[in-house]
């Protein structure tokens, strides 16, 4: 009998939405908020601060369009004077989801922090729902990322053409953390977290604990495609809901029940039995098999020297001419 992610996978869980959450709400947003001028800012609950810094300035600009880089929803905005819009950089609407944000057209019954007016036709309202307050809603200049350094530094676009298997294979040799943590950390790629990490690399049978840097040339080009993968699939599932996440229709993601591996812990692994673990791994909680999974090791200079020479002597002929 197949087993359901559901049950197991939400209890005691919580997430941060990802880029395949991110990406379905933008692909929701940008033909409704495309093209309107934002007429008032209303802090509802969301006191000025950094998280919510130079919202004001927001009022009498167009949004000229609703893009993303990796887990943050970017608007670039328009002056309504032409030498204003053609003098100045602009400013940029930046949006980050945190861990229960939700945008919507329709009022949320409870957890209400922001809330933009609109021109043009209904629905001329974009509510802001955040129960724990992690989210950001803010604007900045257009690509002044200061305020923002996850943003600042984040690496390639996991389904763009920048993500090749070089640059990643780069990027994982100059770190020795764990290489869950540091897909984490947003510099190797962007848009993934906790879930399709651990999705990641079991798909890739990378065990999540192992050094970035230890990986093999052929675990990385298998990790590389399965982020890709596992991404692009979520994407078209609309992402995973375990409580929070909602689509700007109101809808549950649909990837819940495609999960292999998070949230799994105790079941069998689908692709050997074995039951799956959970462990702690830059402070997420992460599952993977302990079989299919194996952890890999940074060789030390003095082992791998060794063994390079005993490969000389093995190789040599006579008087050490090979």
């Amino acid at each position: 009998m197949a087993r359901s992610s559901a049950g197991r996978c939400t209890r005691g869980r919580s997430a941060i939405p990802e880029l395949p959450e991110v990406e379905t709400v933008r692909r929701e947003l940008a033909p409704w908020l495309t093209g309107r001028t934002v007429l008032a800012v209303e802090r509802v609950d969301a006191p000025e601060g950094p998280k919510t810094a130079g919202l004001e300035r927001a009022v009498g600009q167009r949004i000229e369009a609703v893009t993303r880089r990796g887990k943050f929803l970017l608007l670039p905005l328009r002056p309504p004077t032409p030498a204003l819009a053609s003098s100045a950089v602009g400013d940029e609407l930046v949006v980050h989801l945190g861990m229960t944000g939700v945008l919507s057209p329709r009022p949320p019954a409870a957890h209400l922090r922001l809330v933009l007016r609109l021109d043009g036709g209904d629905p001329d309202t974009l509510y802001v729902q955040d129960a724990r307050r992690f989210g950001r809603v803010l604007v900045v200049p257009r690509g002044d990322y200061r305020a923002l350094p996850t943003l600042a530094a984040m690496g390639p676009e996991p389904l763009g053409d920048a993500f090749t298997v070089a640059a990643f294979a780069a990027a994982l040799a100059r770190s020795a953390q764990p290489v869950k943590a540091f897909l984490l950390s947003q510099r190797p790629v962007a848009g993934v977290g906790n879930i399709y990490a651990d999705e990641a690399l079991w798909r890739a049978r990378v065990h999540p604990a192992s050094p970035a840097r230890a990986l093999s040339r052929p675990k990385v080009r298998a990790l590389h495609a399965a982020i890709r993968e596992v991404l692009a699939a979520a994407v078209e599932l609309q992402g995973t809901t375990l409580y929070d996440y909602r689509t700007v229709n109101g809808e549950v993601g649909a990837y819940l029940e495609k999960l292999d591996a998070y949230g799994h812990d105790g079941d069998p692994c689908p692709r050997c039995g074995t039951p799956l673990v959970r462990s702690v791994v830059g402070q997420r909680g992460t599952h993977h098999c302990p079989r299919c999974q194996r952890r890999a090791r940074v060789r030390s200079a003095a082992a791998s020297g060794g063994r390079a020479a005993r490969g000389r002597r093995e190789t040599s002929g006579p008087g050490g001419q090979r």
